[in-house]
């Protein structure tokens, strides 16, 4: 039985299996639709969330299954004091496969050591998003067309931001990819990813302002600054506007550069943006959907 913590549990070369299904199931969704009948899948959702959940349940349903689970810990026994690993072997009983998000580093890893089903790791504190990174990644091979040899800058909450650092230690295995880093002092990328990135050799800078590297980029990875990530509401208060993705700032990037974010978005990508045909934000969300029907059926084995 296999599951998913981050997005290096899969080689390369099984990601490209992977979204190479992901794509087939884009160009082909009635070959797929059956696929699940009669699995559940069970979606445990100890932190709040739009994409990520909803994304979860229309792959499930899309290939003919069904959900179960809960969308906040409050409406779970977590709220009477249960723990993970005994709720995740409750979940065992009912369901074939689970995708938890949970506020606390490393939960999803626990529940995986005591469940009876696959785990999918749909988001643990500021620590990995492996679904979100696949999503990414599915996202620039089917709009650049290769993962490899581009300059990628990723901008804003770069030290709490898990969809940056799982994108980072994924994309730091395909070759010639180099980073700008883009933020505030104080939100700058965790010390054990510039290491990383170091000791493979790979460039990076760290940067404080946007304007200043637009034009070297082929794509440009927008964050928020996370308000729940923050202990005291006045340091998340002077960040929360330090980058503003606006049409002035688009005019100095390359006509084919492409735009990605996770979302939420707040304030940091001005709304006049979205008409661009750069920004592909919101072709993001549904690439997500593709690459979870394809990661259920892989880690259920039913391809």
């Amino acid at each position: 039985m296999r599951h998913l913590m981050t997005p290096m549990d899969f080689s390369v070369e099984e990601l490209d299996k992977l979204f190479d299904l992901a794509s087939d199931i884009e160009k082909n969704p009635e070959k797929y639709a059956h696929k699940c009948d009669g699995k559940k899948l069970a979606t445990c959702f100890y932190e709040p969330s739009t994409r990520t959940r909803l994304s979860f349940e229309t792959a499930m349903i899309n290939l003919g299954g069904s959900v179960i689970g809960f969308s906040d810990a409050g409406s779970s026994s977590a709220a009477k004091g249960e723990s993970v690993s005994d709720t995740i072997r409750v979940i065992s009983c009912f369901a074939d496969i689970c995708a938890m998000r949970h506020p606390k580093e490393g939960a999803p890893m626990v529940a995986a050591g005591r469940s009876g089903i696959p785990v999918i790791n749909a988001g643990d504190g500021g620590h990995q998003h492996p679904t979100q990174t696949l999503t990414d990644l599915l996202t620039i091979r089917a709009l650049k067309g290769r993962l490899d040899n581009f300059t990628i800058g990723l901008c804003g909450d770069l030290k709490f931001g898990r969809t940056v650092h799982s994108l980072v230690n994924a994309l730091a295995r395909y070759s010639n990819v180099r980073f700008v880093f883009i933020s505030p002092e104080e939100l700058r990328i965790p010390g054990y990813l510039r290491d990383m990135l170091w000791d493979k050799a790979i460039t990076f800078k760290e940067v404080i302002r946007l304007e200043d590297v637009m034009g070297e980029l082929d794509l440009l990875y927008m964050t928020r600054v996370q308000r729940e990530r923050f202990f005291n509401e006045e340091d998340y208060v002077r960040l929360k506007d330090f980058y503003i993705l606006n049409k002035a700032k688009m005019d100095l990037a390359k006509e084919d550069m492409l735009v990605l974010h996770p979302l939420p978005r707040v304030n940091e990508i001005s709304v006049e943006v979205d008409d661009d045909p750069r920004a592909v934000y919101f072709k993001q969300v549904q690439y997500g959907v593709y690459v979870r029907m394809a990661l259920i059926l892989t880690l259920l084995e039913l391809v």
